[in-house]
């Protein structure tokens, strides 16, 4: 039933457009806007009738809304029609509504930036009220699982120093840009200034088709393939290699982000103006020579731009590092043994039926602010290498 309403609405917004065009057609006098104008200032005004009507009998606790809103809506649409004149400067009506939607737009994004950001600071300030700020920045032991009484004996808590964490994440971060940042700036610069036309449409799709893989994906290929291969690499060298290392993480992390560096740096690269190009090797360059001195400087920016969201990526990753990564906090910078990382903790903290007022449940908003601020400050840099290249090339 509901669907049926649905349907009668947006016959009546298609009723709506036809009958106000065609009559704008039907003038005698030249209109003052086209009049496509026409029917879609009334298709508007039928749609805001109707949302208006919903609020009002949403207000008002009546239960059968749609008829009363289909009778409403028909009624503007009436009216809307009945005011359509050849004087009625519908295009600037039409302008005037559209710029204020797409302000709204870009206001709710803003809304919705500072909302989550007010939510998480609010649970971290409530979360460091029992711990102590020092303790998270500095301490070397993550566990919330077990307890222990503080000096006061007043109430249980887990041990919450977070250096763990972000040292297993900036670790298998590094794995993954140690291999994903010359594959993909390599791949980028071979498809835009060496290969041929049928080649680069060849390889920019299979490349890109690597961005459209689910991530859960990933984690299994770690799982199944990587992680077996990497411990028999192992066994036959003697060296132990944890089943959850993580490089085999930060290996995969970096195969997944490829297609980031290479296709942003592959459009950077595009930018560039070809004039530049040429009078490089009109003035005896050699191509690879024009590429290092004239071509990465100018895209620099771009470049630089795609390295750091492919950074954001890999520290935010969740799905593969829930999968492939550990769940014990080790401190370690050897990528042979278990770490976890932010966001397998956050999972770990907020999975199944947790008490929202408890440390414990606390601790993952922190780590969601901590996370926050670090692909914030990852994006600062971005914009101030951007602006500082762009001005210093002009481009």
């Amino acid at each position: 039933m509901t669907l049926f309403y649905f349907i009668c609405l947006g016959i009546i917004f298609g009723l709506a457009f036809f009958l106000s065009w065609y009559k704008a057609r039907s003038f005698k006098e030249r209109p003052a806007s086209l009049p496509v104008y026409y029917g879609t200032a009334s298709s508007i005004a039928s749609f805001g009738i109707a949302i208006i009507s919903y609020g009002c009998l949403f207000l008002s606790g009546i239960e059968q809304k749609m008829p009363a809103i289909i009778f409403c809506t028909s009624l503007g649409s009436f009216i809307s029609w009945s005011m359509m004149t050849p004087g009625f400067r519908s295009q600037k009506c039409v302008e005037r509504i559209m710029r204020c939607f797409l302000g709204a737009a870009a206001f709710l994004s803003i809304f919705i930036t500072i909302a989550i950001i007010f939510t998480l600071f609010f649970e971290t300030i409530r979360f460091f009220n029992v711990i102590s700020l020092k303790e998270f920045l500095w301490g070397t032991q993550w566990n919330p699982q077990i307890t222990y009484q503080d000096t006061n004996h007043v109430e249980d808590y887990g041990l919450y120093g977070a250096v763990p964490l972000f040292t297993g994440t900036l670790l298998i971060m590094l794995i993954a840009m140690t291999i994903a940042l010359p594959t993909g700036l390599f791949i980028a610069i071979y498809t835009r200034e060496y290969a041929k036309a049928r080649t680069r449409n060849l390889i920019k799709p299979i490349i890109e088709i690597l961005a459209g893989i689910p991530t859960i994906v990933y984690g299994f290929f770690a799982l199944v393939a990587i992680m077996p291969l990497l411990q028999g690499f192992g066994e036959r060298i003697g060296v132990e290699i944890s089943p959850q290392s993580a490089l085999g993480v930060g290996i995969v992390m970096g195969l997944m982000i490829i297609p980031y560096i290479s296709s942003l740096s592959d459009d950077a690269l595009g930018s560039v103006s070809q004039a530049l190009r040429d009078h490089s090797l009109a003035l005896g360059a050699t191509p690879s020579e024009t590429i290092k001195k004239v071509v990465i400087p100018a895209a620099f920016p771009g470049i630089m731009t795609a390295i750091l969201l492919a950074v954001s990526r890999a520290i935010g990753e969740t799905m593969l590092v829930v999968m492939a990564a550990g769940l014990t906090a080790n401190l370690t910078f050897n990528p042979l043994e278990s770490v976890t990382t932010i966001t397998v903790q956050i999972v770990s903290l907020l999975t199944g039926d947790q008490e929202f007022n408890s440390p414990k449940t606390l601790s993952a908003f922190a780590l969601g602010m901590a996370l926050f601020l670090m692909t914030l400050l990852l994006n600062f840099i971005s914009l101030c290498i951007a602006r500082k290249y762009h001005e210093k090339y002009d481009i």
